[in-house]
């Protein structure tokens, strides 16, 4: 027996041995504490008393515990106790105390760690005398393991709690870095902190978030605003399949490659048709596929390739004899071989073993059952036949529950994701937590949770975030160097030969417990190395050929999208409205708090919640939003929870302002653009309009000039001026400066390289409109104009023209008036 394998068979092996140390004993347990109660954790004699392993003892309130524990603290090694009192105190509803003999005692030994009194090992003793020296040392040695064998469990129950917290905290960055919408990112916290507090149970997370200011107020402006809430529903999307998506996502980032995520839901394979048949169409790049049915895509698979465009098979192979090129993903056979020893080592005396998947008729399914079988063909394990709940949950906890309750099984098989879940929460139900060996795939938040506390013992997880990278790196490569050579190297799956053999890529499985054995990673281990693996592929650097490419991915949603918006007014009563207004967490019991009224409390309780949160979002030292979480269970979040939630809660309101920050730069920089744009676009104007081009008659132009003339202006002048000489055959160009704010050497300069230019295309220029003022200037700065001619008025200017060019001025009367 391995201890790390199965804690439940350890405690149960040591209550068993302190059973038989006691002569004539027939009952015994073994309790730890657990926050303010004392929990059973092992019992001999107890089966129909007590409903689950787990159980807390008795319903004399967290006083009594304590006081048992404390009592037992003082004493040096062990005391006795009426067994009739005992019972009354410890066991739940105490409903066979007229079984107990008269005189009875129960032996008490205290377990401890570090010192500390943390359990306690009860043995009823029938005939009430008390045990002989060499037994109570026995006693105290059984005691002993099972303080070392639950101090070992907490550590490493520690240890994964921590890596988990730290993903947690990732994770919520990833999600808000890649903008993932508040759906999206509370469920991200929903699970992440369902998978690291399993005391509370938090039965519903949402997220609450103000609306933004109105016109001329601020975000603390609280009063009179709107809320938008975000709700998760109680079963959200599976993981598997948005980890299988991240991972073809940052593999297209990496190689600047274009990939169209397309999900479908688990039971419709002819919708999965026909995605695959509308990339055909839009002739992308390459395609891959987690096939539902493959006998249903194949027809679409050979169309594809037959068009050139790639395709490979992601989770789940292709049917035999496909076109198809690769599959991405699990050796199933090799997957159901260590299921099949890991149950070997569970249940080492044999036993029936249920197994579920989500289709029989999916061919990973078949063959890690396959294997599976033929692994315990020598061995006392009897598989039974396996079920299918065809991915509906419900269905799989009513089958796992009726076959955990009547089929006499052992160990428990579940094939798929959930099917894990399905065995462990039928487990529960019928207080078989632990005592039933169950061994899932992948690894999901209950999955986690199960696995943390007893109730699943070991779980074969999946790469599956490497799937959908390597998928995608593959069809690009298969698409910039051409499929052959893309291929070659690769192995070809077992079964498949031939010149159309099809390349297996295996992706490795991890066999992960809580503990660390010979035959499995521990539970952190595991966690802070698939963080490490991802954090790896989005910093690698991968060459790749240049030019678009578009891919197409098709995945499965396996779970009810279920995702509500609702939009509310803020009620300043409210718990949600209080933590808004003080900035402060606030910690509510549904049935006692002085919030007892409040709308949002009131709500809760009738949906069957005994705790309730609020933790602000805070931004500017003001609450922007709230996270709230509901648990059915009385004193559910314990200090240490709360800080750990405003941790998470915290990360999570930092990098949502920081988002919003950038979005708000963002826009004010396109609106500042859009801004520059048209003041450009108005000051082109008003150029154009500050020196126009005026014909006034045949080879004759007038140019007047408004405002000042600077080196800028003076070039689009001379350019505007040259055009319409060359266009309109000018001979003569009038440059009238009567409006010039200023006619200094400077400006005379431009207005002489202006003459000069026309010159160039037998255009002469007269400066026409020079003032009094001006003229003035113009001799205190010594500026000499030089041959260019001037005229004191448009009119003798206009004269002057009509004379160069053999023009005159005909004065005609009008006639009469009528």
């Amino acid at each position: 027996m391995v201890t790390g394998l199965d804690l439940h068979a350890t405690l149960y092996r040591i209550v068993l041995d302190a059973v038989g140390t006691v002569p004539s004993a027939q009952r015994g347990s073994l309790l730890a504490r657990d926050g303010e109660q004392l929990v059973y954790k092992a019992s001999v004699g107890l089966a129909g008393v007590l409903a689950s392993p787990q159980e807390v003892a008795g319903e004399a309130g967290p006083a009594t515990a304590i006081a048992t524990l404390s009592t037992l603290d003082s004493a040096d090694s062990a005391r006795v106790m009426a067994a009739a009192d005992w019972y009354r105190e410890h066991l739940p509803g105490a409903p066979s105390l007229h079984l107990v003999p008269a005189g009875a005692v129960v032996v008490l030994t205290p377990v401890r760690v570090q010192g500390q009194t943390i359990g306690v090992l009860a043995v009823e003793q029938p005939d009430g005398q008390a045990p002989s020296d060499e037994r109570w040392a026995r006693l105290r040695a059984l005691a002993e393991s099972a303080g070392a064998a639950l101090e070992r469990r907490e550590l490493y129950n520690d240890k994964a709690r921590s890596a988990q917290e730290v993903r947690v905290l990732e994770a919520v960055l990833s999600a808000v870095a890649a903008q993932n919408s508040p759906p999206e990112l509370v469920e991200t916290i929903s699970k992440g902190l369902k998978s690291v507090q399993l005391r509370p149970e938090w039965r519903s997370v949402h997220l609450v978030l103000l609306s933004d200011a109105p016109a001329g107020g601020s975000r603390g402006d609280a009063a009179a605003r709107e809320l938008r809430i975000y709700h998760v529903p109680q079963r959200a999307p599976v993981a598997y399949w948005n980890n299988l998506r991240d991972g073809a996502l940052v593999a297209g980032r990496s190689l600047g490659v274009h990939v169209d995520v397309r999900n479908v839901p688990a039971h419709s394979a002819a919708e999965q048709r026909g995605l695959l048949e509308d990339g055909i169409d839009r002739r992308v790049h390459g395609i891959a596929v987690a096939p539902i049915t493959p006998e249903v895509l194949d027809p679409a698979i050979r169309r594809a390739v037959d068009a050139g465009i790639p395709v490979v098979t992601i989770d789940s192979p292709p049917v035999e004899g496909s076109c198809a090129q690769a599959y991405i993903g699990t050796d199933n056979v090799a997957a159901g071989r260590l299921a099949a020893q890991m149950m070997a080592r569970l249940l080492p005396d044999g036993g029936k073993v249920g197994a579920m998947t989500f289709w029989l008729s999916a061919i990973n399914s078949r063959e890690r059952i396959e294997a599976f079988r033929a692994t315990v063909s020598g061995a006392p394990l009897d598989l039974q036949p396996p079920a299918e709940d065809r991915f509906d949950m419900e269905l799989g906890m009513r089958i796992a529950r009726e076959a955990a309750q009547t089929g006499g099984l052992a160990g428990a098989l579940g094939v798929c994701a959930e099917n894990g879940l399905s065995w462990g929460t039928a487990a529960r139900a019928l207080g078989r937590a632990g005592e039933l060996k169950i061994v899932a795939f992948d690894l999901l938040t209950d999955t986690l949770a199960m696995l943390r506390e007893g109730t699943i013992h070991a779980a074969l997880v999946q790469r599956e975030h490497d799937m959908g990278y390597r998928a995608v790196r593959l069809l690009h490569d298969m698409r910039s160097k051409g499929v052959e050579a893309a291929l070659a190297g690769l192995p070809t799956r077992a079964g498949s030969g031939g010149a159309s053999a099809l390349r297996f890529i295996d992706t490795g499985i991890d066999v992960v417990t809580l503990e660390r054995t010979p035959w499995s990673l521990p539970l952190s281990d595991y966690l802070a190395l698939d963080t490490s693996r991802k954090a790896a592929k989005r910093r690698e650097q991968i060459p790749h050929a240049s030019g678009a490419m578009d891919l197409l991915f098709i995945g499965v949603n396996a779970g009810e999208e279920g995702f509500r918006e609702e939009r509310a007014p803020l009620d300043a009563g409210s718990m949600v409205g209080r933590v808004l207004s003080t900035a402060r967490s606030i910690l509510v019991d549904t049935h006692s708090s002085e919030l007892h009224d409040a709308p949002d409390v009131a709500e809760a309780r009738r949906n069957g919640a005994h705790t309730l949160v609020g933790v602000p979002l805070l931004a500017g030292g003001s609450a922007f939003g709230v996270l709230v979480l509901e648990s059915g269970r009385r004193g559910a979040c314990s200090p240490d929870d709360l800080t750990m939630i405003e941790r998470v809660v915290d990360t999570m309101a930092v990098a949502i302002e920081n988002t919003q920050l950038v979005r708000r730069i963002t826009e004010r920089t396109v609106e500042l653009e859009q801004a520059n744009r048209h003041q450009e676009s108005l000051l082109g104007t008003i150029r154009e309009l500050s020196s126009p081009v005026v014909p006034i008659a045949r080879s004759i132009l007038v140019m007047p000039i408004v405002g000042t003339m600077d080196a800028e202006r003076s070039g689009r002048f001379i350019e505007s001026m040259l055009r319409d000489i060359t266009e309109r055959h000018a001979r003569v160009v009038l440059v009238d400066v009567t409006g010039m704010a200023v006619v200094d050497a400077a400006s005379v300069e431009h207005l002489l390289r202006a003459a000069r230019a026309a010159r160039l295309l037998g255009a002469e220029v007269v400066l026409v409109g020079i003032t009094p003022a001006a003229a003035r200037l113009m001799v205190e700065q010594n500026v000499d104009l030089g041959s260019v001619v001037t005229r004191s008025t448009l009119e003798l200017g206009f004269t002057y023209a009509l004379s160069n060019t053999g023009g005159q001025i005909v004065y005609r009367r009008s006639p009469p008036l009528s």
